[in-house]
């Protein structure tokens, strides 16, 4: 159905540095930090044709080091688990995989300085937000060789915008006019596949005596493990498994038997999304295979899309409405996070802000709040609100918030903080500390759309919100029922104390 290259589409691709590529090194390096799987990986893919025409050996190293902002035995399990995945699947190709995992905080500096001294070139993923782009730049002066960032993000590169857009609409507008012709660019679904590198006898044994390669205990993620290492204990892991195995099951289970229900997906009590957004955050699953798998059901080719280009929400793809609504949350929304992150300076800085949304909620700084709440009160789910507390309570025992409740629970926070700048702080401490999907460009936006970002303004202008939109608990309650939601969520987590 879809075009696939051995090339990368140079939009995808950028040199951080200007060092060489050295010919006579002992394997290409593929630096995995963001798209933690084998699959539809153009990362993946570009390090494996650099390593075929310069007839080396392939490296891939994934490391997880331990001082990471917010690390905590839930991220931390979720992505060692990936970890062995992808270690099993590589055991039986052509490459060397090398698991790395810090057991001390800053065991693992100078690591990738000391693998690029053997290294042909290396190439890394291009990840706009958290601490990628700093970690990458820090990098591309310190190696030895050419350092390459490789975009396999979503659909439509990240540079084939020129600029960061001001809502979903115009977005869409956008997508609708420049994405179908980057269809025809897809990665490869399998790229080890078909390899024909020669085999590396070994990691250098200097690496491995002071960077040991992580054991399949510390690859299994358990309690003891996670205790002994140098991270937050008091967040727990969650239920969800992390890794690619795990992320397939969800979207067939997705596919089957959600998919059909997904027009109903912002009732609380209705399990019908994807909960695919840790497993695409921490790259374990690409936006290409949902996609492929979407269009294999619904029996789709391009030649079905619509002519019209106006930023329609449904209709354009020529697909069923649940599906082109899913579409259009994978695509539209997660892309537009991904936009903001490349071209808006400060994105997740309050500054960055619509002007109109800044100035309304300037106006209204000094209004009364009927309630106000320190950080640890909102982190306790000790509000006057069940709802938002069960809501609350379900980010800190599951490590997600159902996507309707996401938005009230960003909406309460500004209405019972301070003011503005504090309710976001407050919002993505607990979103980015709790939240299997947070750090992410796609959660980020959510959190700024409760500020106004990606959104107009509404009347009437009211208290406290001026002209930001307004959401209720009341009107929640009488819109959806919530009854087990409450019921499920509305206790206290036990190790969360007063």
């Amino acid at each position: 159905m879809f075009d696939v290259s051995d090339t990368v589409p140079e939009i995808r691709l950028r040199s951080l540095n200007e060092k060489p590529v050295r010919q006579e090194g002992d394997f290409v390096l593929y630096w995995m930090t963001a798209y933690r799987r084998p699959f539809y990986n153009f990362a993946l893919q570009h390090a494996l044709t650099q390593a075929m025409e310069l007839q080396r050996p392939l490296v891939i190293l994934e490391a997880l080091r331990c001082d990471y902002p917010f690390a905590s035995e839930r991220f931390h399990q979720f992505i060692l688990q990936g970890m062995a995945d992808n270690s099993a699947y590589f055991a039986n190709s052509q490459v060397t995989y090398y698991p790395y995992a810090e057991t001390a905080l800053g065991a693992g500096k100078g690591l990738i300085e000391e693998m690029s001294a053997a290294s042909c070139l290396i190439v890394a993923d291009d990840f706009p937000a958290f601490f990628h782009p700093r970690m990458l730049q820090a990098a591309a002066k310190k190696v030895k060789v050419k350092l390459e960032a490789v975009d396999s993000n979503g659909l439509l590169p990240m540079r084939a915008a020129e600029r960061d857009y001001p809502s979903a609409y115009a977005f869409r507008r956008f997508l609708q006019k420049n994405l179908p012709g980057h269809l025809f660019n897809f990665p490869q679904r399998e790229p080890l596949a078909a390899a024909e590198i020669p085999p590396l006898a070994q990691i250098p044994q200097a690496i491995r005596q002071r960077w040991p390669g992580a054991t399949a205990e510390l690859l299994a993620g358990g309690a003891e493990v996670l205790g002994r290492l140098p991270i937050v204990h008091n967040i727990k892991p969650a239920a969800e498994q992390g890794g690619w195995h795990q992320a397939e099951s969800y979207l067939q289970r997705f596919l089957k038997d959600r998919l059909p229900h997904y027009l109903q997906r912002s009732a609380p009590e209705q399990k019908v999304s994807s909960e695919l957004s840790p497993f695409l955050h921490f790259g374990q699953i690409s936006s290409h295979q949902i996609f492929e798998q979407l269009t294999e059901r619904e029996g789709w080719s391009i030649g079905k899309l619509s002519p019209e280009t106006r930023g329609q929400r449904s209709g354009w793809w020529g697909m069923s409405e649940a599906t082109e609504a899913f579409i259009d949350q994978l695509i539209t929304w997660r892309e537009l996070g991904f936009n903001a992150c490349t071209f808006l300076p400060g994105y997740d800085q309050y500054h960055s802000l619509p002007g109109w949304a800044r100035e309304t909620l300037e106006t209204h700084r000094e209004d009364p709040r009927p309630y106000l709440y320190s950080f640890e009160f909102f982190e306790q789910a000790r509000t006057h609100d069940p709802l938002w507390n069960a809501a609350q309570n379900q980010l800190v025992r599951e490590g997600r918030i159902h996507n309707y409740l996401r938005m009230l629970w960003g909406k309460k926070i500004l209405e019972w903080s301070p003011d503005a700048e504090t309710a976001l702080k407050t919002m993505l401490c607990l979103n980015d500390k709790y939240a299997l999907d947070g750090r992410d460009p796609n959660s980020c936006s959510g959190i700024f759309w409760c500020l106004g970002r990606y959104d107009r303004a509404w009347g009437p202008e009211r208290p406290i919100y001026g002209k930001i939109r307004y959401m209720t608990s009341q009107n929640t309650a009488r819109k959806f029922s919530v009854k087990n939601y409450l019921k499920t969520y509305g206790s206290a987590h036990p190790d969360i104390k007063a």
